[in-house]
């Protein structure tokens, strides 16, 4: 009776030792921790790469990036008609340095009169050199054959002057901006101004010098505050009341062709006095 009860006792620990089930059950644990650990690499991977720092020349290209393309003051003009005007400006890539520095064309005109630009310039933007504390400059330089470059975002690529061409006609220094990342809750991504007395600038209205703001909005958006002043410190041409607001528009509607905003409700002459520099 004994012997017959412990093997059938052996009988049953032997059938739990060998149990396929059980096998199974323990690989797939495993294989379910592995594959778990695998996931969780994988993603702090993902996270430490989309989390990676962003360099010096990134923001060099964003802060270009927001600097192209066709933008207007429309918005504002419409809000403030007696102090700004409907402008356009104009931006695109034209060539790029050895070092990497991206160089855009820069045009600005009155809406009606898009292939009439007062203003023409070459941006170059690059990163802030390493000692200084900002994260991006950007510098404006006079163009040595202007009438050549008119309309130059405007037309096909094939008919514009070559890279190598551009180069050679950047010409006199005119202002530095020296940029920063704007504070987490403020509505810019970028900002700054010149040094505080400002760049030489003999242009009109008695100007001994001049200062420039610029900040670096979303969409593309773009504020510049240009201003002139005397030898005493007076302002004598520039925008008063705050910085040129530039969005991004829409292909303008045949309604907009004849808004009111684009024209002056006295004479141009009069309102362009001490508002902004015409390029001579």
């Amino acid at each position: 009776m004994s012997t017959g009860s412990g093997s059938g006792s052996e009988s049953k620990s032997s059938e739990h030792d060998f149990n396929p089930n059980s096998s199974s059950n323990g690989w797939g644990k495993a294989r379910g921790v592995v594959l778990k650990s695998l996931v969780l690499i994988g993603g702090a991977l993902l996270l430490k790469r989309l989390t990676k720092s962003t360099t010096r020349w990134d923001h060099a290209r964003i802060v270009a990036q927001s600097l192209a393309g066709e933008k207007f003051s429309r918005e504002q003009a419409s809000r403030d008609p007696d102090n700004y005007f409907n402008l356009r400006w104009l931006s695109c890539p034209a060539a790029e340095m050895v070092d990497g520095s991206k160089v855009l064309y820069f045009e600005q005109a009155f809406w009606r009169t898009p292939h009439k630009p007062y203003r023409q310039r070459f941006y170059m933007v690059k990163p802030c050199p390493k000692e200084m504390k900002c994260d991006v400059e950007v510098s404006t330089h006079a163009i040595r054959d202007a009438e050549e470059y008119k309309n130059f975002c405007d037309r096909p690529k094939d008919q514009r002057p070559e890279p190598e061409e551009v180069i050679g006609d950047i010409a006199e220094h005119l202002t530095t901006i020296h940029l920063k990342r704007c504070d987490r809750g403020k509505r810019c991504l970028y900002e700054g101004s010149t040094q505080p007395d400002g760049f030489p600038n003999t242009w009109q209205n008695g100007a001994a010098y001049c200062t420039s703001e610029l900040s670096v909005l979303k969409n593309n958006e773009v504020h510049i505050w240009d201003r002139g002043y005397d030898e005493e410190g007076n302002q004598v041409w520039g925008a008063k009341g705050g910085p040129y607001e530039f969005k991004p528009a829409p292909a303008s509607s045949f309604d907009d062709m004849f808004s009111p905003l684009n024209f002056p409700p006295q004479p141009l002459e009069k309102r362009i006095q001490g508002s902004f520099v015409l390029q001579e």
